[in-house]
């Protein structure tokens, strides 16, 4: 496939601000997760400044990553390969077709918990704590999605 410079260089930019942002996610998840996280501790986040800090940390790490896959490097690929622009919905389905993903539907579902760790955390504790603990047992999900679709990018760059 013949791609445009501009193509070549954005798939490129794409595939090292993805890899930055796993090793971020990565250093936020183990200073969150390293200790065990207990529903106590999210309980007294507030009195534990410290603690806070890392798991803004932790959920900005883990929002930024899936939308830089899901906003920015799934669209500038599926174009590369002469997809038609579209709605996230059906390029997450694109990508499952693909096999680049294991499922949409989870990874829609990854995306509702953005809510339940920013807004209703200040509210419910326990929505927070699920939804951390959801996110950090599922961070493989967006790992291994990133190397499928880095996979994907350098295979196209080398033809």
């Amino acid at each position: 496939m013949n791609l445009s410079p501009e193509s070549q260089e954005r798939l490129r930019f794409l595939s090292r601000v993805v890899d930055k942002e796993i090793k971020h996610l990565e250093y936020a998840d183990n200073q969150v997760f390293g200790g065990l996280l207990t529903y106590d501790a999210v309980e007294d986040l507030d009195k534990t400044p410290e603690l806070a800090m890392k798991v803004e940390a932790f959920v900005s790490r883990f929002c930024r990553l899936q939308d830089t896959l899901g906003d920015k490097l799934l669209p500038a690929l599926l174009k590369a390969l002469g997809e038609p622009d579209r709605a996230l919905l059906i390029n997450l389905e694109k990508a499952e077709k693909y096999d680049w993903l294991a499922s949409s539907e989870q990874w829609i579902a990854l995306r509702q918990l953005r809510n339940q760790m920013i807004h209703e955390y200040i509210e419910d504790t326990q929505t927070l704590f699920d939804a951390l603990s959801t996110a950090h047992n599922n961070k493989t999900v967006l790992e291994q999605f990133a190397d499928k679709l880095g996979g994907q990018v350098w295979e196209l760059l080398e033809e």
